[in-house]
């Protein structure tokens, strides 16, 4: 039966009830207009409510409902393709219902009560089910095979299953201890999805961006950060991962995010194809979608919501990519709600626990064995917004001491227009051991060393800069001169990479082989013929450099390099003469 109680108390998002005994993350209705809210805070019997709507015009002595569930995700078939905000309300339905502004105390099912899926049954009356089993699928979009799995913590003997078409909540079987399985589950968004074990994440996440698969890679089922500071491309970047990293899935949290950024997602996806499949990238995507102008409250629950459907297609054996855009637009809404409570604020007015809610957050990452036995990850790609890039703020330093890959992007290589502005020098992955086995068994036995080679011309360029700066490049001597050259060429072949343009947007390991490659075979022939006394200003003037530079622009990459290393030859061979 449902506790009534009524309002105490009102500040902003916060509200104080009493004559109700909930538990903590209990979700009750506030007001009239039946607001939703999760109990955060218990004060003898008082109760501390966070409400994910705007409370203007709640007053005391208004009425509040306790639910007794704590805050839940549907999830079942209709899942993907589908955009929420931070509560799993579809907005799609909403707008249909009241046009382009919500208005508060209005609610919808996450899932779709009235689509029928048709469920093919991959058990039979009579079997023994554990929970996380697969008891059959449902075809969700014509690449995505939905698996219907056994909740969580349920276990028996089936003593009916049927194919055909169901609506999410219709029986489609049953235990013989008449427990009902539906196509739909439930589950608390703050409580991890349970599995078997964890594994080692020795597999990377291609994503087809030549800096990050080369240099800085990610493993499935590890976490990476990407901070920096306004206009410097995170969110592009994050739009390059959800579009062609090879997840089965990707979930997209736009947590706090400006309006307009959310609306070229929402625009862009539905066009953009799968370079797999040919199909819209909307039918293996989840879009929620919590604004900045949305209400507070909800964008703290909407990474949780997000990591929750993340691991539930985990569950199934796939491999989910969750990018979270922005956690520093999170932490906000953290730090707003501590000072609602009158909490003691920690450094720069974030509560003491952030370093712990970001670690709670970033460890529902992994690469797992389910229950059902299957190899699975969540990768999780974090977002960080640093007040004027400064990356000393807590929120950036929190989490870089959490993930294990930090991709550092810089303003300054933004405004020298060099996409993505990832800065070489200060980035670093710790999968990179873990991974050489991978690499060099998948892509080239070269690849450990080729891209040890490349980091290392950086690594000297770096050091020579200074000399530059100070006496100009023709000081140098001409073997540094030659290395200044081939760093450039580095820099501005291989790792800048157009994000609009349809053939360099995407770069497989295969071409990212071979253009290294060929930037190592041009820094070894000029080596070579400068041993031979030719001098740096031929080699500098050939023409090889910039049909190279044009060659990862045309969609017949291999028959233009081809052409590239045979003009490289026949330079050298006439400079030779």
């Amino acid at each position: 039966m449902e506790e009534k109680g009524q309002v105490y108390r009102v500040s902003g998002p916060v509200v104080t009830a009493e004559g109700i005994r909930p538990r903590m993350y209990d979700v009750v209705a506030v007001g009239q207009e039946k607001l939703m809210g999760e109990v955060i805070g218990l004060e003898g019997d008082r109760s501390i409510i966070q409400v994910y709507e705007d409370t203007s015009g709640i007053r005391p002595g208004e009425e509040v409902t306790n639910t007794a569930m704590p805050l839940m995700v549907e999830l079942g078939p209709g899942l993907v393709k589908s955009i929420y905000d931070g509560i799993q309300r579809p907005l799609p339905v909403l707008r249909d219902r009241m046009g382009d502004f919500i208005r508060r105390g209005v609610s919808a099912p996450g899932l779709d009560r009235s689509r029928k899926w048709a469920f093919v049954p991959k058990a039979k009356p009579g079997d023994k089910v554990a929970p996380g089993q697969i008891i059959g699928s449902v075809q969700e979009t014509k690449y995505i095979q939905h698996h219907i799995l056994v909740p969580p913590r349920v276990s028996g003997t089936l003593s009916t299953i049927n194919a055909g078409s169901y609506t999410v909540t219709e029986t489609v079987a049953a235990l013989d201890n008449g427990t009902p399985l539906q196509l739909m589950q439930k589950w608390p968004v703050r409580m991890g999805r349970p599995f078997r074990n964890r594994k080692m994440p020795d597999v990377p996440l291609i994503t087809g961006q030549r800096i990050l698969d080369a240099l800085f890679p990610v493993a499935k089922g590890g976490t990476a950060a990407i901070p920096g500071p306004f206009g410097s491309g995170k969110t592009v970047t994050q739009h390059q991962l959800s579009k062609w990293s090879d997840a089965e899935i990707v979930v997209y949290v736009g947590c706090g995010e400006r309006g307009n950024e959310m609306t070229e997602v929402l625009s862009e996806f539905p066009h953009l194809l799968d370079p797999k499949t040919g199909a819209p990238l909307m039918d293996r995507t989840v879009l929620i979608a919590n604004t900045s102008n949305m209400p507070v409250a909800a964008r703290e629950a909407s990474v949780y919501t997000g990591v929750t459907i993340a691991e539930y297609y985990r569950d199934m054996g796939l491999n989910v990519s969750l990018m979270a855009d922005s956690t520093s637009r999170w932490a906000e809404a953290l730090r707003e709600i501590s000072s609602r409570l009158e909490e003691m604020p920690g450094e720069e007015g974030y509560p003491a626990y952030l370093a712990a809610k970001l670690s709670a957050f970033y460890e529902r990452a992994g690469r797992v064995e389910t229950l059902a036995g299957h190899d699975a990850s969540v990768t999780v790609v974090g977002a960080v917004s640093p007040p004027g890039g400064d990356f000393s703020e807590p929120v950036t330093q929190n989490t870089l001491r959490i993930v294990k890959v930090f991709w550092a992007l810089d303003s300054k290589l933004a405004q020298r227009r060099h996409f993505p502005a990832i800065n070489w020098l200060s980035s670093y992955s710790l999968y990179g051991g873990i991974l050489d086995k991978w690499y060099n068994d998948n892509v080239s036995p070269d690849w450990t060393r080729l891209r040890g080679w490349a980091m290392e011309v950086l690594q000297k360029e770096a050091e020579l800069q200074e000399i530059v700066q100070l006496v100009g490049s023709d000081a140098l001597p001409e073997e540094q001169q030659l290395l200044l050259e081939v760093a450039r060429m580095i820099r501005e072949i291989f790792l800048q990479q157009n994000a609009y343009h349809e053939v360099d947007s995407f770069c497989p390991m295969s071409r990212q082989l071979q253009l290294l490659s060929t930037i190592r075979r041009f820094s070894d022939l000029s080596t070579r013929a400068m041993e031979g006394t030719i001098p740096l200003s031929k080699i500098a003037s050939m023409k090889s450099k910039e049909v190279l530079a044009k060659a990862r622009f045309e969609k017949d990459f291999e028959g233009e390099l081809k052409k590239v290393l045979e003009l490289m030859a026949s330079e050298f061979a006439a400079a030779g003469k």
